[in-house]
């Protein structure tokens, strides 16, 4: 009896000793990848910001991982050299690894497994972290979406990464080409990354990834990617062409707003009154101008009589009043007026027919 009660006090002890060896240092705070969507045959790095866990900044840190599979298996307490992260700084460390190759898995048998379920330890085990997965964002869906473009995020950050998908399926002229490239620039072209066919480096760098059947993705961080960001520059949006090779056909303009800018409403114009004689003022206000919009020019035509003039104004509205009464005063049998409006930019705003009332 006291051989049995000598045993289970002894187990108890070691079982203290155990638990207290394998200190728990919390859960990371936020995980991420990049590039921000990937196949599981293409390299990626995930990035653990620890801040909230009891690891140290200058802390070895492993990967223990054991969903698709276990490649450090039997290793717990002398973690392979392979299975060790990347100390970033800043509390932020990071894995690179192609996940059928690290896996020796396929990518179906990847899709089929529970995910990538993970511990991060000391390399004796006596540290780790919370049971945790990385999260894996599919894009599957893009195939067959009819989308011509997604980003992922759908607002980006500056500093954050960017994936954006294109399917070339739904611009004829791009069947067979040999490679297709990113022309772009920040806050509408201001900050520019062109494709410059002739330039080989750069012809590289603005290369799309091709995943087969006519879809491409371009992987990039805005503040990486672009040279010459002014300090304190806040990203508005992504202005981008996705350009064959040599120019020979492109997806026309299209744009990613960001996640630091806020749309502004959307402009509005009309005339006031609506209805009008030869002896009213007709009034033209445009609200909610684009950057940059800071006059109205018209044209009006009455019949022989021509009208021109200009009102100046800023974003928030353009306004003014155009005297008919004195314009019209000696012109007869006219029963409407043609009103053409173009901004500062030579953008036609408005081209319409007038009707004027006949007074009693």
């Amino acid at each position: 009896m006291k051989k049995i009660l000598y045993t289970i006090l002894i187990a108890l002890f070691v079982a203290a000793n155990f638990v207290h060896a394998q200190q728990e240092v919390g859960g990371p705070n936020k995980i991420w990848s990049y590039p921000v969507v990937y196949n599981y045959d293409e390299q990626v790095t995930w990035y653990f910001d620890l801040s909230t866990t009891t690891f140290v900044a200058d802390e070895e840190v492993y990967l223990w991982i054991w969903s698709p599979s276990e490649p450090d298996a039997g290793n717990w307490g002398n973690s392979s050299e392979f299975a060790r992260l990347t100390n970033e700084g800043n509390m932020i460390w990071s894995f690179t690894l192609t996940p059928t190759t690290y896996f020796s898995k396929t990518v179906a048998e990847i899709a089929a497994s529970a995910g990538f379920w993970f511990r991060l330890k000391d390399k004796t085990g006596s540290k780790q972290s919370d049971v945790t997965n990385v999260p894996y964002t599919s894009f599957s869906s893009f195939y067959t979406a009819n989308e011509l473009i997604r980003a992922y995020p759908e607002a980006p950050t500056l500093n954050g990464g960017l994936s954006i998908l294109f399917n070339s399926n739904l611009v004829p002229g791009f069947e067979n080409v040999e490679s297709v490239h990113f022309h772009s620039g920040m806050n509408n072209w201001a900050i520019l990354q062109e494709y410059q066919a002739w330039l080989p480096e750069i012809s590289e760098k603005t290369k799309l990834k091709n995943l087969g059947n006519g879809i491409y993705k371009m992987d990039l961080i805005p503040s990486k990617y672009y040279n010459n960001i002014p300090d304190g520059f806040v990203m508005e949006n992504i202005t981008f062409l996705m350009v064959a090779k040599d120019w020979f056909v492109n997806s026309g303009d299209q744009v990613i707003n960001a996640a630091e800018f806020i749309p502004p409403p959307p402009p509005v114009f009309r005339f006031f009154p609506l209805q009008i004689s030869k002896k009213d003022f007709l009034g033209i206000t445009r609200i909610n101008n684009e950057v940059g919009i800071n006059k109205l020019i018209y044209t009006i035509n009455a019949g022989n009589t021509v009208l021109t003039g200009e009102f100046s104004g800023n974003v928030s509205e353009i306004k003014g009043f155009i005297d008919l009464p004195t314009a019209l005063q000696d012109i007869s049998n006219i029963n409407e007026i043609h009103v053409l409006v173009k901004d500062n930019t030579d953008r036609t705003i408005s081209d319409t027919t007038m009707p004027l009332k006949t007074l009693d």
